[in-house]
C-alpha cells in the first residue's frame, strides 16, 4: 500500500480519505479503495477524478527568504509570504533524523526547578539533559496544556522510553508524534495500559498517569515526573505510596510527589476503594504506553491535538472551533519518517496574520509533510535555533505575546557535539546588514566553530580588502565598492563581503522621540545613514558626536551598535543633537522624562458616543449591558499620543461586576482590546489600561464597551486620558531637494517628455503623452521605458488586491529584464495611503531596488494625485509624487549615464 500512496494522495478527493494506520476511525470507504486504485493505475488520474479546488490561502507569493545551516543534517528556513488576505512570517527547522549525521528529536520538558514558576522554552532548553557528546541545535514548543489550572500538558509524553504522562480526557485523544530507536518518526495515538492491584488482589485499570485532568471515574497516579504547578483539584484526596505500600493520606495541599513517593488518586466510584486503604496496605501499580497502531511504542513522544495531514492528504477542519487564523506550531514528517519539519507561523500581528488549521495543513503538505500534527499555538508558538559556533539558542519567530510564554514541554533537536577543534569562523556585523559607509566604521564579530558547526575557541587575526580592519575587528571603509573582511587562525577562516556605500548625505534616528517614565527607565535608539542614492546602512556611536544637556540626560554606547538614553532627573524635556563629523550630516530627536495625563475626551465629549445599550447621561456615557455587551463609538477619531503608556477612563459603578473595555485601532487598523476589571465598587473611580508593547502607533480609540456582570447593572463612563512622557513635538526634518528636480531647460534637454496633469488643465506642449486627470495611459513600453500602472483603489489585504499588484510588478520586471531595448521600468500608482499598507510599499521598493541591482537597469515609482510634490530616491530607485493641484513635467532618457529623469513641478 505504501508504494501507492504518492499516486493516491495526488489524485484522491477529500471525501475518499484512506484510513491512516494510527487513526483507524479516519473517514474511509473500503469498497471503493480497490476500484479507485485500479482506475488511478489505469487512467493516471484522468478526468474521472477531478482534482480538488485550490484554496484561497494557497494563493500567495514569497516575499523574502533566508536560509542557514544549523548543524549537519539540520537547517533553518525563514520566509515571508503575501497571501490574498494576510501577511505571513514562517520559520521552519528541517532535520534529517538518524542516519550518518546522528540527528535526534527528543522530548523537552518535565519538572522544573520551581513548580510555582513554569519555564519558557528557552529556559527548558538550557537545562535539557542532552547526555555526553551531544548538543542542542533547535527546539519548538509542544503540547496544549491546562493553562487555567495545573499548566501540565494535556497529551501523552515519553522521554528515552520512559512514560512521563498520559493523555487527559478531551480533544486530542492521545494523538502524538513519536520517534523510534532509529530516530524515524510517525504519527500515532498513544494510550495507557496500567493496573492498580488493591489489598486482597482486586485489580483495577489505571486510567491516568501524571494526567493534567484525571478521569471522571477511576484511578490515576502521580509521580516525581509530574510537571504541573499544582496537582489537579481531584488529587486533594489521595493516598501516598512508597515501596509498594500505602503510607497514609496525602499531605495537604498536595504538591509534587517526593522522589520514591507516588500519589494514588481515585475519582467517582473508585473513591470508596481509595478511602478504604490503610497505612501499610500493599498496592501495586503498573503503567506503560500503548500505541494504537501496529508496531512498538516509540522511545520519544509528544502529544498534540489536530492531525493536519494524514497519509499525504491535508485535513479539512472547516467549521471547527479552533480553525480561526492564529499563531501556529506544527510538526510534519516525510513518508519515510526521516525528514522532520518543525514549523511556526506568527500571528495576531500586523506583519503576520496567522493561519487556520485547514490552511496550516495545506502549507505543511506543500512543505513535504506526509503526516503532520498541530501543536499548541497562540502565545505559546516559539521556535529556537542555534547559530554556527554559538553555545545558546536564538528565538527565531516573533511570539504573539511579545515575550516568551512559559510552556510545559516541546521538541528539541540534538546532534553529536563535534570535536571542538576550530575549523572556521562565522563573521557578521555587530548590527544590521553587511554594509558600511566610506569614511566610517563597522564593528565585526567572528565566532569560531568546528567542522560540525559547534562552538570552538580561538581568537582570529583580521585582514581586509577595500578597507582596513583593526585587531579587534573594527573595519574602516575607504572607498565605495565591494570589500571583504577575513578572520583567520591557521587553516580555519571565515569571510564577510561588505558593500561599501558612498558617504552618508543624511542621517535619521530610528526614533524621533524618546520618552521615559522616570530615572529607573532607559530606552534605546539606532542611527541609520543614507548615501546620495538613498542606500541605507547603520552608523555606529564611534562615528558621531552628540550634543545634549549632560546634567539631565545620559546617552551612552549600548555595546550593540546603538545608543542607550536614561534620565538623571525625574521630570524634564530636551533635545539630543547628532552629527557625523566626517560628512557634517546632522539629526535631532526630542527627549522627555516623567508622565503627564493628557485629556483625550471631556465628559461632554464622551456623552455624545452612541451604540447599542448606550445612552447619554449628565456629563457621562451610560452603558447598560443586558444579555450581551453594550458599546458605543465616538462621533470622530480619538487619537492616542504616540508615546502613551496607558489610557485611563473614569468609571462610575454600581457593584454589578460589569467589565469595561477600551477598543483601539493601530496604524494598520488592527483592533486592540484593553480589558478592565470587574466593577465591584460603587461610585466614581479611575481605571487605567496599560497599552501593550506590541501595539503599533499611531493608535486611536474606536469604541468603549461594558460586558454583563454578575447581576444587571449600569456603568457611567467619562473623561478618557492618556499618560505620556512630555517630549513635545518631534524635531522637524528639512526636506532636501533631489537632483532630479530641475529647470525647464534640463527637462527639455531629455530625448522625450511626458506630463502628469490634473483634470481640467491643459497639458504642456511637446510631451509624448499625459498621465492623470482621466487621460490615456502609455503603452507597455515607450522609448526604452516599460510602464506599469497599478490599481491602488483597494486595500492590500482586500480580496487579494496587494497580491495581484505585486504579481503584476514581478511579471513586468521579469519581462523588462529580458528586453534588450528596455532600459528602465516606471511603476505608476495613485496616492492611496489607506489602501497600500507599509509592507506592500516596502515590498514594491525592494523589488524595484533588486531589479536595479541585478540588471543594471533603472527604476522609478511615480505617484499621482499626491497632496504635495516630492522627489527622492531609496536604494537607487527614484520616486516622484506629483501634486494633485499642479502639472508636473518629466523628461526621460532611459539609457543616460547618470540620472535618467529630470522633473519640473508646477510646469
Amino acid at each position: 500500500m505504501s508504494n501507492r500512496r504518492p499516486l493516491l494522495r495526488a489524485c484522491l478527493p477529500g471525501p475518499f480519505r484512506l484510513s491512516h494506520p494510527a487513526f483507524p476511525t479516519a473517514p474511509v470507504v473500503p469498497r471503493l479503495v480497490p476500484l479507485l486504485t485500479s482506475l488511478l493505475a489505469s487512467l493516471l488520474c484522468t478526468a474521472l477524478i477531478a482534482p480538488p479546488a485550490r484554496a484561497a490561502d494557497d494563493e500567495a507569493i514569497e516575499t523574502a527568504r533566508t536560509s542557514r545551516q544549523i548543524a549537519p543534517g539540520v537547517g533553518l528556513e525563514s520566509y515571508d509570504r503575501l497571501q490574498a488576505d494576510r501577511w505571513l512570517r514562517i520559520d521552519e527547522l528541517v532535520a534529517d533524523l538518524g542516519g550518518p549525521d546522528g540527528v535526534r528529536a527528543e522530548y523537552l520538558g518535565g519538572p522544573g526547578r520551581n513548580p510555582a514558576h513554569p519555564e519558557t522554552l528557552a529556559e527548558a532548553a538550557a537545562r535539557h539533559p542532552v547526555g555526553p557528546g551531544r548538543r542542542i541545535v533547535g527546539a519548538v514548543n509542544g503540547d496544549f496544556f491546562d493553562i487555567r489550572a495545573t499548566r501540565a500538558p494535556l497529551g501523552p509524553g515519553l522521554r528515552a522510553g520512559r512514560l512521563l504522562h498520559s493523555a487527559s480526557p478531551g480533544p486530542g485523544g492521545g494523538v502524538a508524534i513519536g520517534f523510534g530507536t532509529e530516530g524515524d518518526g510517525r504519527l500515532l495515538r498513544l494510550g495507557l495500559a496500567g493496573t492498580v492491584t488493591l489489598p486482597g488482589g482486586a485489580v483495577r485499570p489505571l486510567a491516568g498517569y501524571n494526567a493534567a485532568r484525571p478521569p471522571a471515574d477511576g484511578f490515576a497516579l502521580y509521580t516525581e515526573d509530574w510537571a504541573g504547578t499544582a496537582l489537579p483539584a481531584a488529587a486533594t484526596r489521595a493516598v501516598e505510596l512508597r515501596d509498594g505500600r500505602a503510607t497514609g493520606p496525602a499531605r495537604q495541599p498536595p504538591g509534587r510527589p517526593a522522589p520514591g513517593t507516588t500519589l494514588l488518586v481515585a475519582t467517582g466510584t473508585a473513591a470508596a476503594e481509595l478511602a478504604a486503604l490503610r497505612s501499610g496496605d500493599p498496592v501495586a501499580v503498573t503503567a506503560r504506553p500503548v500505541a494504537a497502531s501496529a508496531g512498538p511504542a516509540p522511545v520519544t513522544a509528544l502529544g498534540g491535538r489536530e492531525p493536519l495531514v494524514l497519509a499525504g492528504i491535508p485535513q479539512d477542519h472547516d467549521g471547527e472551533r479552533n480553525n480561526a487564523a492564529a499563531p501556529r506550531t506544527a510538526v510534519g514528517l516525510a513518508p519515510d519518517g526521516r525528514r522532520l519539519h518543525l514549523v511556526t507561523v506568527d500571528g495576531r500581528q500586523r506583519d503576520s496574520g496567522g493561519l487556520t488549521l485547514t490552511g496550516l495543513g495545506r502549507m505543511m503538505h506543500r512543505l513535504g509533510a506526509f503526516d503532520a500534527l498541530n501543536l499548541d499555538g497562540g502565545g505559546s508558538s516559539t521556535l529556537l535555533a542555534g547559530r554556527s559556533g554559538a553555545t545558546a539558542l536564538t528565538v527565531e519567530n516573533s511570539p504573539s505575546d511579545g515575550t516568551l510564554r512559559p510552556v510545559p514541554n516541546g521538541l528539541v533537536l540534538t546532534v553529536p557535539a563535534g570535536s571542538g577543534r576550530l575549523a572556521g569562523y562565522r563573521v557578521e556585523p555587530l548590527t544590521g546588514p553587511a554594509r558600511a559607509f566610506s569614511g566610517l566604521t563597522r564593528t565585526l564579530h567572528a565566532t569560531g566553530h568546528d567542522s560540525a558547526l559547534g562552538p570552538a575557541p580561538g581568537a582570529p587575526r583580521w585582514s581586509a580588502t577595500g578597507g582596513r580592519v583593526d585587531p579587534d575587528g573594527v573595519f574602516h571603509a575607504l572607498r565605495p565598492g565591494p570589500a571583504t573582511v577575513t578572520a583567520r587562525r591557521g587553516p580555519a577562516a571565515g569571510a564577510l563581503r561588505l558593500d561599501v556605500l558612498g558617504p552618508p548625505t543624511r542621517i535619521r534616528p530610528t526614533s524621533d522621540r524618546i520618552g521615559l517614565t522616570g530615572t529607573a527607565e532607559a530606552a534605546g535608539f539606532g542611527l541609520t545613514g543614507y548615501d546620495a542614492q538613498g542606500a541605507a546602512a547603520p552608523i555606529e556611536p564611534r562615528d558621531v558626536t552628540l550634543r545634549f544637556d549632560r546634567s539631565r540626560w545620559s546617552v551612552t554606547d549600548d555595546g550593540r551598535g546603538a545608543f542607550r538614553v536614561s534620565a538623571r532627573v525625574p521630570h524634564a524635556t530636551g533635545r539630543l543633537g547628532i552629527t557625523v563629523p566626517a560628512t557634517g550630516a546632522t539629526a535631532e530627536l526630542a527627549l522627555g522624562v516623567g508622565l503627564e495625563e493628557l485629556p483625550l475626551t471631556t465628559p461632554d465629549d464622551t456623552a455624545r458616543w452612541t451604540g447599542p445599550g448606550a445612552a447619554a447621561a449628565p456629563g457621562a456615557l451610560a452603558l447598560t449591558p443586558a444579555r450581551g455587551p453594550a458599546s458605543a463609538t465616538p462621533p470622530g477619531p480619538v487619537p492616542v499620543p504616540e508615546l502613551a503608556r496607558s489610557v485611563s477612563l473614569w468609571v462610575t459603578g454600581d457593584g454589578s461586576g460589569a467589565r469595561p473595555t477600551v477598543y483601539l485601532a493601530d496604524a494598520d487598523g488592527t483592533a486592540v482590546a484593553l480589558r478592565g476589571p470587574a466593577v465591584t465598587w460603587s461610585g466614581r473611580r479611575r481605571v487605567s489600561f496599560p497599552l501593550p508593547k506590541g501595539a503599533q502607533p499611531p493608535l486611536r480609540v474606536t469604541r468603549l464597551s461594558a460586558a454583563p456582570g454578575t447581576r444587571p447593572g449600569r456603568l457611567l463612563l467619562d473623561t478618557l486620558t492618556a499618560a505620556t512622557p512630555p517630549t513635545g513635538p518631534a524635531p522637524a526634518t528639512p526636506a532636501a531637494t533631489d537632483p532630479v528636480v530641475g529647470t525647464a531647460a534640463r527637462v527639455a534637454a531629455r530625448p522625450w517628455r511626458f506630463a502628469v496633469v490634473p483634470a481640467g488643465q491643459a497639458p504642456p506642449p511637446g510631451v509624448d503623452f499625459v498621465l492623470g486627470g482621466g487621460r490615456s495611459r502609455p503603452g507597455d513600453v515607450h522609448r526604452g521605458v516599460r510602464f506599469l500602472t497599478l490599481d491602488s483603489g483597494h486595500r492590500t489585504l482586500d480580496a487579494g488586491a496587494g497580491l495581484a499588484r505585486m504579481r503584476a510588478v514581478r511579471a513586468a520586471l521579469a519581462t523588462a529584464a529580458r528586453e534588450p531595448d528596455t532600459g528602465a521600468v516606471a511603476v505608476v500608482e495613485r496616492h492611496a495611503p489607506q489602501s497600500v499598507d507599509r509592507k506592500e510599499a516596502a515590498l514594491l521598493e525592494g523589488l524595484l531596488a533588486e531589479f536595479r541591482r541585478t540588471t543594471g537597469k533603472r527604476a522609478a515609482l511615480l505617484t499621482l494625485d499626491a497632496p504635495r510634490f516630492a522627489a527622492g530616491r531609496s536604494e537607487g530607485v527614484l520616486s516622484v509624487s506629483a501634486a494633485r493641484a499642479e502639472r508636473t513635467l518629466i523628461g526621460v532618457d532611459a539609457f543616460a549615464a547618470g540620472d535618467w529623469l529630470s522633473v519640473r513641478p508646477g510646469a
